[in-house]
């Protein structure tokens, strides 16, 4: 079979043939459909994750898209790497996809739900009528957490980011204010503090830490005792901005401030056990209908090197469509 091959940690996987998977007892071939490139599936390739491939060489790719040998079309995790033209799986992790649905769509989405939905409902305990800010909202997960919190009854949405033409974007899928992060501390700061006071945050669903963070956690605990009454629960999903960010003890001492995490060592069995069986089916119909908007940039399985290391535009996640 074609498939995504990695020869070394830190190079870019290379189209060639590969042994065909055998499925062992209870396992099931699929024949892969689409599959997206995802800053896991790289970071994992690099050799900087914790969970960096071990055995070389090795097919790329955590989930995807395919068919049955029955026929059905499904979503689903792989046993092994998916960016080729057929894997195994496990039946149970195997997910129905809606018609409609296009394989470039289904097979990009459920990562950005992980680290949208997941993070609102299972991390941030997102409830109708609440204020949310997602921090570093013009990327593929952050403009789906801004849709899905207005799903989900926010009442108010708050959207931070660097790209101004995304920024314009998000006010028609949800979000009532935009902050651009272009601007000094200062401003930033300035515009945030504006905000919390007339209508004071209750979650925020942060992409970036690093310095936007810093400002976010200084202007948050400001200097009026009426913030400090305000819970604000923080979580983080990404660090695009750092790793690393400085902050005292007595922020947190003399504040209403939760900090959390949201990722697979933070989340619960119940939390992916609610994504597969209830938040992606649903999601899924959702994108189908036309009520969830999601960009893909497609690419064949013959040019995986080039789309590896290709600059896609913000908002939107890298496919590759294998048949």
């Amino acid at each position: 079979m074609k498939a995504a091959v990695l020869h070394q940690l830190g190079e870019v996987p290379r189209y060639e043939d590969f042994p065909d998977p055998i499925p062992e007892k209870g396992q099931l071939l699929i024949h892969m459909k689409a599959a997206a490139i995802k800053n896991l599936d790289k970071a994992r390739a690099s050799g900087r994750h914790y969970a960096s491939h071990r055995e070389l060489p090795v097919v790329v790719g955590i989930d995807g898209v395919g068919l049955l040998e029955d026929g059905r079309r499904v979503y689903t995790t792989g046993l092994s790497g998916m960016i080729a033209e057929k894997a195994l799986i496990w039946p149970a992790s195997a997910l129905p996809i809606p018609e409609e649905l296009s394989d470039a769509t289904a097979a990009a989405l459920p990562n950005a739900v992980m680290g949208a939905a997941l993070a609102l409902l299972h991390r941030a305990g997102l409830k109708a009528g609440m204020v949310v800010l997602v921090n570093g909202a013009t990327g593929v997960t952050g403009r789906l957490a801004v849709q899905l919190a207005r799903f989900y009854g926010a009442s108010r949405i708050i959207a931070t980011g660097r790209n101004t033409e995304s920024l314009e974007k998000l006010k028609t899928l949800g979000a009532d204010e935009v902050i651009s992060l272009r601007q000094d501390d200062e401003q930033i700061s300035h515009q945030l503090k504006a905000l919390h006071t007339a209508t004071p945050i209750d979650v925020v669903i942060d992409y970036l830490w690093g310095r936007p963070m810093e400002v976010l956690l200084k202007t948050l605990t400001g200097s009026s005792v009426s913030h400090f009454s305000h819970p604000v629960r923080i979580v983080t999903v990404g660090s695009m901005a750092g790793e690393s960010i400085s902050l005292s003890s007595g922020s947190l001492r003399s504040s209403a401030i939760e900090l959390l995490g949201s990722g697979l060592g933070s989340l619960s069995p119940e939390a992916f056990r609610q994504m597969n069986t209830e938040i992606l089916p649903n999601l899924f119909k959702l994108a189908a209908s036309g009520k969830l908007e999601f960009e893909t940039e497609v690419r064949p399985l013959s040019d995986v090197a080039a789309a590896w290391e290709e600059e896609i535009a913000p908002g939107q996640r890298l496919v590759i469509q294998i048949s």
